[in-house]
């Protein structure tokens, strides 16, 4: 049965495509990228400090990137349908947000899926950049070591309950939906605790 060495001797063989995935994959999704890395540095793929550059230039690219789009878009299409629907999604999941951006900005960096439209959204809205910077040095500080350290956790943890690639995966895959459930399970209870502290102050 192929074992895990077969993943990182492919992956040392090809080095520079690893970062240059690692750098697209955090302007896309930055999470699973992340706990991909911390993976294959814990298998010793990857270097762990090449890839903490990396990550971390891919990681500012997008928070930039995603505010001055979401500004100049504001612009010329405030009234498109895709900023009705980003609205909407970003509300749902932070319905504090156009009152407190900051705390929404940060939280939003540990919800799957919702990060990228928050950071095009803060630029739609025309959240104050000082603000928003702010939020975002915060939130990277908090996720960027906490991504990478479960990934290795988890590599480390598979890894020591099997070495066979199918196993490995499959362990791999149960930390990370487990890890999705209990985020979504943090993301319900800070709603209803901003709710209760609403209506307290009503």
């Amino acid at each position: 049965m192929p074992t895990i060495k077969v993943i990182t001797h492919f992956v040392e063989l090809h080095q520079v495509w690893a970062y240059a995935l690692l750098f697209i994959g955090v302007l896309l999704e930055g999470e699973f990228t992340l706990l991909i890395a911390g993976i294959l540095s814990h298998l010793g793929a990857i270097n762990i400090f090449p890839a903490i550059i990396v990550s971390l230039s891919g990681s500012m690219t997008k928070s930039v990137s995603g505010y001055f789009i979401g500004h100049i878009l504001q612009k010329k299409y405030n009234q498109n349908t895709f900023f009705k629907y980003m609205e909407k999604k970003v509300i749902f999941f932070l319905p504090h947000f156009k009152n407190k951006p900051f705390w929404s900005i940060v939280i939003s960096k540990f919800i799957v899926g919702v990060n990228n439209f928050t950071l095009i959204f803060s630029g739609y809205l025309k959240v104050k950049l000082k603000t928003y910077i702010k939020a975002e040095v915060l939130a990277t500080a908090i996720w960027f070591p906490v991504m990478l350290f479960l990934g290795y956790f988890f590599s480390y943890t598979a890894f020591n309950i099997s070495r066979e690639i199918r196993k490995f995966t499959l362990i791999i895959l149960i930390f990370v939906i487990v890890f999705i459930l209990f985020e979504k399970f943090i993301t319900f209870l800070y709603e209803i605790f901003e709710e209760y502290h609403d209506r307290e102050k009503s």
